[in-house]
């Protein structure tokens, strides 16, 4: 697999949208918010507790998307980060007692550096090179918070017990209730912090350097200085997705942060459209929910169940769910101004 391969789904994602009335795309994105709104008074807790954890996971497909869908870089290691920014969290709170609300900017921050200091390194490293080396990131990293060094702030086998908060300003809202507009809150503004990115002069020399790194270098841009720096920038963010999980979830334990979970990020990005930020929403519901359903068809061949499932939406939205959107929006679009 080489950059290309990534670079040509975004390319057709992204000459998708141009066809997209701008029109269809607001009242799109303000009937998609007000149902998101309205959804926790509609249903039980539970589900409340479930599509929380689908947009945390969007948010962790949001960074990766970052660094694989418009950078060009492979990652198969972002449960690391995931992990890390749980763990970051789930120490800060309930060892020294920070507010649960103060983590998730530590967490991010935390991320960033550990994803900066990885990416200098990777600049070496391009394609599924690169993704071998992230891989054994994402090995390592459990063995790492089992190890005895750590086990004093990260509770070794047993993991670290977060106490869940109540819903700030009295409001009258469940603690399930109360985490999911917190999780909408953030990630409505990281996924607009990311738009803002893309379509910023850094965001076109993001693009560049996936698109062309020869030609981006010659047009005087700091290919090494925007790899690392989105490097870390997506590592930031999956880390803000592990610090909201290991509070939704109220615990956290290394065997939770394996390869198996890199690997549902990976295939969330695919499923939802590289080089898409709303198609990550998608790929949040994907990863979460398409196992469950696999499991619920048949418990023995639940993995040979949701491999027919992935096939079979690869194969019907080659460039994901927000392409297939896009896609049909346009068309219907053209069709009304047809006389």
């Amino acid at each position: 697999m080489t950059d290309e391969t990534i670079a040509v789904p975004a390319v057709k994602a992204e000459a998708a949208r141009a066809t997209l009335p701008p029109t269809w795309r607001r009242l799109g994105g303000a009937a998609i918010f007000l149902i998101a709104l309205a959804l926790p008074f509609l249903v039980r807790n539970f589900v409340a507790f479930q599509l929380t954890l689908a947009m945390i996971y969007a948010i962790a497909i949001l960074g990766l998307n970052l660094l694989t869908g418009f950078n060009g870089q492979f990652s198969l290691g972002h449960s690391a980060f995931f992990g890390l920014g749980a763990y970051t969290a789930a120490i800060l709170i309930e060892t020294y007692g920070v507010p649960y609300y103060l983590t998730f900017p530590v967490a991010g921050i935390v991320c960033f550096a550990f994803g900066f200091l990885f990416g200098l390194p990777a600049l070496r490293l391009e394609g599924v090179y690169l993704a071998l080396a992230t891989f054994a990131l994402a090995v390592a990293m459990p063995q790492i918070l089992k190890s005895t060094p750590l086990e004093p702030w990260t509770g070794g086998v047993q993991g670290i017990v977060v106490t869940k908060p109540e819903a700030a300003f009295d409001l009258p809202l469940s603690p399930d209730q109360w985490l999911y507009f917190l999780t909408l809150a953030i990630g409505v503004a990281l996924a607009v912090a990311a738009h803002n990115l893309i379509h910023s002069r850094s965001g076109r020399a993001i693009i560049a350097i996936r698109d062309n790194p020869i030609a981006a270098r010659a047009m005087a841009i700091d290919v090494s200085l925007y790899k690392t720096v989105t490097f870390g920038v997506s590592a930031a963010y999956t880390g803000v997705a592990g610090a909201l999980s290991a509070i939704v979830v109220q615990f956290v334990a290394p065997d939770s942060f394996t390869f198996t979970l890199a690997i549902g990020l990976f295939v969330g990005l695919v499923v939802g459209g590289v080089g898409s930020i709303p198609g990550a929403l998608f790929g949040g519901f994907f990863v979460l929910f398409v196992p469950n359903i696999a499991e619920q068809v048949s418990k023995g061949l639940a993995g040979a169940v949701y491999g027919v499932i992935l096939i079979l939406v690869i194969y019907l939205m080659p460039t994901g769910a927000a392409g297939l959107v896009r896609l049909v929006v346009s068309k219907i679009a053209k069709a009304r101004q047809l006389p």
